[in-house]
């Protein structure tokens, strides 16, 4: 039984939950593990359905094999069912399972209809507005929560959904100043528009909902990026909010998926190692300066005038992205195989990764503590004393 605690319960397609979501984080990331243990504590676990397959030997083996787009789609597809499945049998029947899918990801819809047919409890879709959501989820009931980052865009979101019937299940708000990945916006500059601030943001969606006769029990609301203590948390829930998302403190706990390096990357990163970029996908990236990143933007610019005018082969040949800078010859987005970079990450492979990263402290600083240690201090602000515990990881 998880600790009791002051806040109202999140609520989402008649279930009730702790009022915290473990944001999506790829490649591998956040898979069953993590999400299994998020939901075994009565919370939402989100798997992120990029690129399982660099959990699962055989697959990796049978794309070494064949090493053909077909055969690389197919494997990730099958990743995904096996993560779910896994995820459902940690969590025990609590809390939700939730799948992350890009938008911007070219197989969206088969990984959304993957998700589906395996029992995930919701999809969560970012990276580009969700309008045709609902209808790659007809006839499944799961729920559906985009993420967005302000009101314009929820409001778009709210009217095209309900012409078609559908309400959102939740809807995140994910403030780009401070949330690590891919960042909702489309320029750096714009990181700091004061049209993401969470109170603005919750306080002009009291009247867009006033105007399409919804409450917040209809669409509950969940703010995303910057939540790092049990003050922040307390902050938002008080000001409206109906939950909080979180990701880098679930992605360096010892449930986490990613190589105990890639933990320590994360933990040991000092405010001036955190950077933003453009990524290949042409939105704007918060990661750690690791020694491949700040070898790529010291070059950059040289990068981008070689590469960026031409159209190339995808180096994996899992042409992952609808757009991508470095395959589509695209100068102004990133130049560089992002699943690649990712994968390394996820292998703990400091030198050649890239390290996803929110800009803010985490909870418990360096220390690499449970699930059920950072919910219960993000809840209750009670921080227990560590102990010993044996290592979780496994990338088999």
């Amino acid at each position: 039984m998880f600790p009791s605690h002051s806040f109202a319960p999140l609520k989402i397609r008649g279930r009730t939950l702790l009022p915290v979501v473990q944001g999506g984080m790829g490649v591998g990331i956040s898979a069953h593990r993590l999400a299994g243990s998020v939901a075994r504590e009565g919370a939402v676990g989100t798997i992120a359905s990029i690129d399982l397959r660099h959990h699962h030997d055989d697959l990796i083996e049978m794309c070494r094999a064949d090493p053909q787009h077909e055969t690389l789609e197919r494997a990730n597809l099958i990743a995904l069912a096996r993560e779910i499945e896994a995820a459902r049998k940690l969590s025990g029947g609590n809390g939700m399972i939730a799948v992350n899918v890009m938008k911007a990801v070219r197989a969206h819809a088969d990984y959304v209809r993957v998700a589906c047919e395996n029992g995930a409890d919701a999809i969560v879709m970012g990276a580009g507005l969700p309008l045709d959501l609902p209808d790659m989820t007809q006839g499944f009931d799961v729920a559906l929560i985009p993420i967005l980052s302000d009101s314009r865009g929820v409001a778009l979101v709210l009217k095209k959904w309900i012409k078609k019937g559908r309400l959102p299940d939740a809807i995140v708000i994910e403030h780009p100043a401070h949330a690590g990945g891919h960042l909702g916006v489309t320029n750096i500059d714009d990181m700091a528009d004061p049209r993401f601030e969470f109170d603005r943001v919750l306080a002009e969606l009291e009247a867009v909902y006033a105007s399409l006769g919804l409450s917040r029990d209809d669409v509950p609301l969940i703010v995303a990026g910057g939540i790092n203590s049990h003050e922040a948390v307390r902050r938002w829930l008080g000001a409206g909010a109906n939950g909080v998302q979180v990701g880098t403190p679930f992605a360096v706990t010892e449930e986490g998926d990613a190589h105990p390096n890639f933990k320590r990357v994360l933990a040991d990163a000092k405010p001036e190692d955190i950077v933003e970029f453009v990524s290949v996908t042409g939105l704007p990236a918060r990661a750690v300066r690791t020694p491949w990143l700040t070898r790529y933007l010291r070059n950059e610019s040289r990068v981008r005038v070689k590469l960026g005018p031409l159209k190339l082969p995808c180096t994996t040949k899992l042409e992952c992205l609808s757009v991508c800078g470095l395959r589509d010859g695209i100068e102004k987005f990133g130049q560089f195989c992002i699943d690649t970079r990712l994968a390394a990450a996820l292998r703990g492979d400091v030198a050649n990764g890239l390290f996803f990263r929110g800009r803010e402290a985490l909870p418990f600083g360096t220390a690499i503590r449970s699930v059920r240690d950072l919910l219960e201090l993000l809840l209750t602000g009670v921080a227990r004393p560590a102990v010993a515990r044996r290592a979780a990881f496994s990338l088999g």
